[in-house]
């Protein structure tokens, strides 16, 4: 494990769900259309943005890897990161896992992310901490009808509960679990994550406009 960033603010967990760059195993949806040299570029490319988005907020930061790091990695672009495995499950049991330690710790906000947004700045972040000051949850709507961000003041469990990852029945799901709780919800701008080659093309042609 690495040493932790110092924080203005320690009771703020960010967690940022990763993958380690190697060739044939990131992007693989996008892979089948682009290649998988291809893929991997991209994959680069969304790590150093949210790597950058995430050094502008002033929380605990961890890296949660889904794997163990290969023997020949590239230099750690999260070095200066606290670093976690996310452990076995589905991604509802991974993310519980990671928020409960984090509350463990002494968190009164954690924050989720993942790596597939570039649209998501430290301004999102910094808003959803603050928001969970008078909300029980934040909520970062992706396009595809999942989300890109999941904040919580306290663990809800039945948030990781019963859901169909990586399908666009994810935030309709979560926000009807938030109703039946009776918790607040704070939702944050819609962007979109880059899964497929038309994920692709929409984020290229934005960075042109």
């Amino acid at each position: 494990m690495s040493n932790a960033v110092v924080s203005a603010n320690p009771q703020r967990h960010l967690l940022i769900f990763a993958r380690h760059p190697e060739l044939g195993r990131v992007k693989t949806r996008l892979a089948q259309t682009i290649g998988d040299e291809a893929a991997l570029e991209v994959y680069c490319e969304l790590l150093a943005h949210t790597q950058a988005a995430a050094s502008g907020v002033a929380a605990t930061r961890t890296v949660w890897f889904a794997d163990a790091k290969p023997a020949a990695a590239p230099p750690d672009l999260w070095a200066d990161y606290l670093h976690q495995t996310q452990g076995p499950g589905d991604l509802g049991a991974k993310m519980h896992r990671a928020f409960a330690e984090a509350f463990a710790a002494g968190a009164s906000a954690v924050v989720i992310i993942g790596t597939d947004c570039p649209g998501l700045t430290s301004a999102h972040l910094t808003t959803a901490f603050d928001c969970l000051a008078t909300h029980d949850v934040v909520l970062g709507p992706a396009h595809d009808g999942g989300y890109y961000l999941l904040g919580m003041s306290t663990l809800h469990a039945d948030l990781f509960l019963n859901k169909t990852w990586s399908t666009a029945s994810v935030l309709a799901h979560t926000l009807r679990d938030a109703t039946r709780l009776g918790l607040t919800v704070h939702q944050l701008p819609q962007l979109r994550d880059v899964d497929t080659a038309e994920d692709l093309v929409a984020w290229r042609a934005a960075q042109i406009t």
